[in-house]
């Protein structure tokens, strides 16, 4: 059969065998090859992390997310108390001129002094 193969197609003998023998590899090929790719993927999906390790991460990252949300809160609480601080002097000073003010036009009566106490002269005996 080979033979009128090759009369026909005006080849030897040799050709046509090499030919066969090529296209039976190119068959062992194709097969090597799929059973190659199934290993990759077979590998490439057991090598992944386990749900364990998945609920760990995921545990870690909201911890981390929860620590984050932490720390701007408290920065925030921190700069609320040092406006709030800043607003008391400011008040404290304002009203020290307004009753500067009142006093300067006569409104109210100026706070009294407030003398200290004459130092006891220690007895002798």
């Amino acid at each position: 059969m080979l033979k009128i193969i090759a009369k026909k197609l005006g080849i030897t003998i040799l050709h046509v065998v090499s030919l066969h023998s090529i296209l039976k590899l190119n068959k062992q090929m194709k097969k090597l090859a799929f059973i190659l790719v199934i290993a990759v993927v077979a590998l490439m999906t057991s090598c992944g992390p386990s749900a364990k390790e998945k609920e760990a991460k995921r545990i870690a990252d909201s911890t981390k997310a929860a620590d984050s949300i932490a720390l701007v809160q408290a920065q925030q609480q921190r700069t609320a108390d040092s406006i709030a601080k800043v607003q008391m002097i400011q008040k404290k000073t304002a009203d020290s001129i307004a009753h500067q003010d009142s006093v300067a036009k006569h409104l109210i009566k100026p706070a009294k002094a407030v003398k200290p106490a004459p130092a006891k002269k220690a007895h002798k005996k």
